[in-house]
């Protein structure tokens, strides 16, 4: 049976190596924590629908590798991006430190309007912070960005991350501000019988496996 879905969103998940954005990927897929978590090699990809204001979103994700060697490969991926995380590890002052860069490439290579939330990590790992709450929160609201601390070990905030993002990209939807035909716009309607029946669905979720993907750029669909 095909999946419904009143919208698709393509999300991006991109930061620093080891900051753990394939463990955050990861939870929000399978609500568990990945124990034997390596780098990511270019790009994994993973899929969920969920109930957003009553409308059924099918979340697109593509897990960027953080590695500098992968930039060339993953910034093909930022294209017609609606969403993304913008993932930093709360224990590591040199992944906060090169945020500013994420977060160029994001603005210029992605949607116009894409909507980026900025995510600290491993907020568990409370006895190992190096970058406090408040200086992160001060760094959201400088460049305009939603602000959570999550634990991709214990699922705290991880699902509230996703859903906040989405929260605001349909919000721009029902104002008029993002437009699903325009091309690049990271969003898509589902079936064109869902169309009138938006939010008929309920709050029934689904998930679908995470796979590594690293030769399709961007067009690649589920």
């Amino acid at each position: 049976m095909s999946e419904e879905y009143d919208y698709l969103f393509k999300f991006l998940i991109i930061g620093r190596a080891g900051s753990g954005k394939s463990c955050l990927l990861h939870h929000f897929i399978e609500n568990k924590f990945k124990e034997d978590s390596s780098h990511t090699i270019g790009v994994e990809f993973g899929s969920r629908i969920v109930n957003v204001g009553g409308k059924s979103i099918k979340l697109q994700i593509w897990d960027t590798a953080g590695q500098e060697r992968f930039r060339s490969v993953t910034r093909s991926y930022y294209r017609g991006a609606a969403g993304a995380l913008l993932v930093y590890d709360t224990t590591s002052r040199d992944s906060f430190n090169v945020l500013s860069n994420w977060l160029n490439d994001a603005r210029t290579l992605a949607s116009q309007n894409i909507c980026i939330l900025l995510v600290g990590n491993k907020k568990d790992m409370e006895e190992e912070r190096e970058v406090t709450f408040l200086e992160a929160s001060n760094f959201a609201q400088e460049n305009e960005l939603i602000f959570l601390e999550t634990s991709a070990k214990t699922g705290e905030n991880v699902e509230e991350a996703f859903l906040k993002c989405s929260k605001t990209i349909l919000a721009k939807i029902e104002t008029g501000e993002l437009d699903p035909e325009r091309i690049g716009s990271g969003i898509q309607f589902g079936d064109t019988s869902k169309r009138s029946g938006a939010g008929q669905s309920g709050s029934r979720q689904q998930s679908s496996g995470r796979r590594r993907t690293p030769d399709c750029a961007g067009g690649c669909r589920t």
